[in-house]
């Protein structure tokens, strides 16, 4: 049964969607999903606009449209760099919005603070509330204040919050009542075979590696991961840790000192086919984060059939579940990968547990479906989610 529509003055439901640097996806997790949220919706016959980022040295148009696969991508000029750049671009994309009609899907709340014109322009706001960025150790004093802030002003300026784990959840539920959170995770489709040629152009073999695939960054223990990795002499073992890496930053230095010649490290890779073949082939996934909610790489890790080793921590348990072995400390971890290279019985439950759970609770049919009955609500339809054969037609 599909679900009933509006019958208010939009002729069509329309979203806007607003958070990203925008799509195609070439980013990361939310411009992924804004993607494909943003097809889902347009094939539902929903009326879907997405912000787009554009940095310019000087701004010419600030506003500009064009239509892609049947959804608006509304390109914003800003002339700055970096986190002034992020702000700009979110003030502009937050004053063309009130102009419009629709829902206002936000993902993330750095910017939240903006939200409050389109609070007062009576326009539904929808916020994917993130993880919990204020925690994070990189961030200095005015940064921490600015994001906890932030939060804050998105918790209570939002119709409706979004968690993506139940953990997220209950610190949102420490700013607003429970009804007005709904729990929706991440979505990744199955990987059930990849050409092998992507990995071996990077000189490695199917199932004589380990991959992580993160930002890198302290909070992910991408340092811990290579000096424990080479604890040892792996033989013929590969890690390969993907990662954009600038030598200006102290992390970074540190984490190519420990790689050394035994650690690859190819920097970032945005060939979509070629990061699924790696981790298709991968002996192992290395999961080292201990912030946030339901992270999009280890989701993806899991539909892939990805045995995982993570840090020990309740986002990742909940997760990954009985796909991954655990690890506290550095010690422990070169105990797991210890584990991992030579149990291949091990290896072979994981696998098997990570695809179940990534059928059972990260279908992106399921997800999609969910966001659309949240914005269906805010024009004030209440409904079901479609049936599952609808929702595997449109997905």
């Amino acid at each position: 049964m599909k679900p009933e529509r509006p019958s208010n003055p939009i002729e069509k439901p329309s979203i806007l969607i607003l958070g990203t640097r925008g799509i195609p996806a070439s980013h990361g997790g939310f411009e992924t999903f804004a993607e494909r949220l943003a097809l889902f919706l347009a094939g539902r016959g929903w009326k879907v606009g997405v912000y787009c980022q554009k940095e310019v040295e000087r701004v010419g148009q600030r506003v500009t449209s064009e239509t892609w696969r049947g959804i608006e991508l509304i390109t914003i000029e800003v002339a700055s760099k970096g986190p002034r750049a992020t702000l700009e671009f979110d003030w502009q994309c937050v004053l063309d919005a009130a102009r419009r009609p629709g829902v206002c899907l936000v993902l993330g709340y750095n910017g939240a603070v903006f939200l409050t014109w389109l609070r007062l322009m009576r326009r539904k706001i929808i916020t994917n509330m993130d993880g919990i960025e204020w925690r994070r150790p990189k961030w200095g004093p005015a940064a921490r204040s600015w994001f906890w802030l932030n939060e804050w002003i998105g918790a209570w300026l939002s119709h409706r919050l979004v968690a993506d784990h139940p953990a997220i959840a209950d610190h949102l539920a420490t700013r607003r009542p429970r009804s007005a959170i709904a729990t929706i995770a991440y979505g990744a489709d199955p990987v059930t075979s990849a050409p092998e040629e992507p990995i071996r152009a990077l000189g490695l073999e199917p199932g004589k590696y380990l991959v992580s695939i993160a930002r890198i960054e302290p909070d992910n223990n991408i340092l811990p991961i290579i000096e424990a990795f080479r604890r040892r002499d792996r033989g013929d073992m590969k890690l390969v840790v993907l990662g954009t890496l600038n030598d200006e930053i102290p992390y970074h230095r540190a984490v190519r000192e420990a790689a050394g010649s035994v650690v690859m490290l190819p920097g970032a890779i945005y060939d979509q086919a070629a990061v699924k073949a790696l981790r298709y082939h991968a002996r192992a996934y290395m999961h080292g984060h201990t912030v946030g909610g339901t992270n999009p790489s280890l989701v993806e890790a899991l539909a892939a059939g990805n045995m995982v080793i993570a840090h020990d921590n309740r986002y990742n348990r909940w997760v990954a579940g009985d796909a991954a072995i655990y690890f506290n400390d550095t010690d422990s971890l070169s105990q797991r990968i210890d584990e991992a290279l030579v149990d291949d019985a091990l290896v072979a439950r994981c696998s098997k547990a990570a695809r179940t759970r990534a059928r059972e609770a990260f279908r992106w049919e399921d997800v999609l479906a969910a966001y659309e009955k949240e914005a269906l609500r805010q024009l004030g339809v209440a409904t079901a989610a479609p049936a599952k054969a609808d929702r595997a037609k449109h997905a």
